[in-house]
């Protein structure tokens, strides 16, 4: 029996005296917890069993689908111990769903710690050589990304991760760190293995050759035109916003500016006009779905900033808890608040569905059954 196992074995009774919101429109008057799992009806209960009452609004726990555990502040790895602090922090947050987006270190040993958030591993990440930050990526050239690719979708849970542009130093700008050809066999080598493909980017240049690949998923996405806007609308492929992330493209342009004008100019472009090209593709029908890029440059434990630029954006408190908490859970095929499935959720004074900022003030963060924050 594993952590996890255990833990929601002897996790507490809890009654869930609602509303419990399992979608947008749909919710429950209550539910009970049993066992560390979620029961629409309440269960046999063992005799003499201390029930916990708790009252208030309940959804599940939030996710982050583009974070970084064991990457230090600054850059580096990290000591086990250290990224299992960022997931302490992330959690008490009340995200308890992360996919992370990329790695220096094996965190997978934080998967069987039941006190933890449940994780969904990328791998490192896959990188052209001195073609983004150092130390971060397997470096490696076109005729190896096959195979590299393979190799992460057996180290992953399903996920290979390919930083798609960066900083061309000879060009002095942003441009795709592959050719088309490139990106059909990194998306052909990870489909072969079972996995799924997705990608940083930042560039325009880099969207139609990600798209006509067949990638699953768009990271940071800064250089949506309406052009690719529909086109990612048509195909359905996610956005994962990382506006947090976006907002520190000033700090990027300033720090180049001298060396590489072309590029700082091209930064600020792409921050100026983030809330904007948010909304267009959220209107377009672009699915958005919530991470915040913590680990390396940005701290963890900072969701409710990504869901404020969101609200900055323009999506309505409904939206983003879609975002936030419905949408990521369906996309990862990870459970909700469906019956029988573990009992991994918050809960509110008020409606989050009338101001997402509800989300900031939990009254309970509940991870396998047990009230853990």
């Amino acid at each position: 029996m594993s952590t996890t196992d255990v833990a929601e074995a002897t996790a507490p009774i809890l009654h869930l005296r609602g509303p419990i919101l399992l979608g947008a429109e749909e919710e429950l008057d209550g539910a009970w917890v049993v066992g560390g799992r979620i029961h629409h009806e309440k269960p046999e209960l063992p005799a003499g069993a201390e029930i916990r009452e708790v009252d208030g609004f309940v959804i599940p726990g939030l996710a982050d689908l583009h974070c970084h555990l064991g990457i230090a502040d600054g850059g580096g790895g990290t000591t086990l111990a250290e990224a299992r602090e960022q997931a302490l922090v992330d959690r008490d947050s009340g995200v308890l769903l992360i996919r992370d987006a990329g790695s220096i270190i094996d965190n997978s040993p934080l998967q069987q710690q039941g006190d933890l958030p449940r994780l969904i591993r990328c791998g490192r990440h896959l990188a052209r050589t001195r073609r983004y930050l150092i130390g971060y990526a397997d470096e490696l050239e076109p005729e190896d990304l096959p195979a590299a690719v393979t190799r992460e979708a057996g180290r992953s849970d399903g996920w290979v991760k390919l930083v798609g542009d960066w900083i061309d130093r000879g060009v002095g700008d942003l441009t795709p760190c592959w050719e088309a050809q490139d990106f059909v066999a990194a998306a052909d080598a990870a489909h072969a293995a079972g996995a799924r493909i997705t990608t940083h980017t930042f560039d325009e240049e880099t969207l139609p050759l990600v798209v006509d690949a067949g990638f699953d998923c768009l990271e940071h996405a800064t250089g949506l035109t309406d052009e690719t806007i529909r086109r990612v609308a048509e195909t359905g492929i996610p956005v994962v916003t990382t506006l947090v992330n976006v907002d520190e493209f000033e700090t990027y342009a300033s720090q180049g500016q001298k060396k590489f004008p072309a590029y700082a100019a091209h930064m600020r472009r792409l921050r100026a006009g983030r809330y904007d090209r948010t909304r267009d593709a959220h209107d377009a029908g672009v699915q958005l779905l919530v991470g915040t890029d913590s680990g390396g440059v940005l701290g963890h434990g900072i969701i409710h900033d990504e869901l404020d630029e969101l609200d900055a954006a323009g999506l309505s408190a409904t939206e983003i808890l879609e975002a936030a908490a419905w949408a990521p859970r369906r996309f990862l095929g990870a459970p909700g608040l469906e019956d029988g499935a573990p009992a991994d959720l918050l809960v509110v004074s008020a409606d989050p569905r009338e101001d997402h900022r509800i989300l900031r003030e939990r009254s309970h963060v509940v991870l396998g059954g047990r009230v853990v924050a």
